[in-house]
């Protein structure tokens, strides 16, 4: 029994100095404090995209003529002169521009799904991938107008005067 008991306490004694070994190397790999210290501390903060209300967009685009990726969701611009405005990549989603001027205007890749363009101008404009997906464009005058690769699927084309070679389907 005394045997036994010597044994446990050397199993034990080789396992205590197993621990203090492993501990040991580990705190040797540990990178040391006065090098933690001596690394300066950087933060960055976060700035907000100022965010522009859709009015604040519509007065800027019309005293500049250009409002280049803003957001016009939903503007009223009727009867507005925006004769070669720069529009390109613009939200007018649900933007009201019946019988607008947009005779050579960029609305390149602009995203009109939904507006109202009954009888406007948009003789020579630029609509090239514009999204025209369910806008009226009853009686509006394409005339010149560039609408390569435009999306007019369910657009209210009555009546269009449309650019030449231009078939609806």
């Amino acid at each position: 029994m005394n045997k036994s008991n010597s044994q446990k306490l050397t199993n034990w004694l080789i396992t205590a100095v197993f621990l203090v070994l492993v501990v040991t190397f580990s705190l040797f790999e540990q990178p040391s404090a006065s090098a933690q210290t001596q690394t300066p501390i950087t933060t960055t903060q976060y700035t907000p995209a100022p965010v522009t209300s859709v009015a604040a967009n519509v007065r800027h685009l019309l005293e500049t003529n250009e409002c280049v990726g803003c957001n016009l969701m939903g503007a009223t611009l009727k009867d507005a002169n925006l004769q070669a405005a720069n529009l390109e990549n613009a939200n007018l989603q649900n933007a009201d521009l019946e019988r607008a001027n947009l005779q050579g205007t960029n609305l390149q890749g602009a995203n009109l799904q939904g507006a109202d363009l009954g009888k406007a101008n948009i003789m020579g404009a630029n609509l090239a991938s514009a999204n025209l997906f369910d806008a009226d464009l009853e009686k509006a005058n394409l005339t010149d107008a560039n609408i390569l690769g435009a999306n007019l699927q369910g657009a209210d084309l009555e009546d269009v005067v449309r650019p030449q070679g231009f078939a609806i389907q």
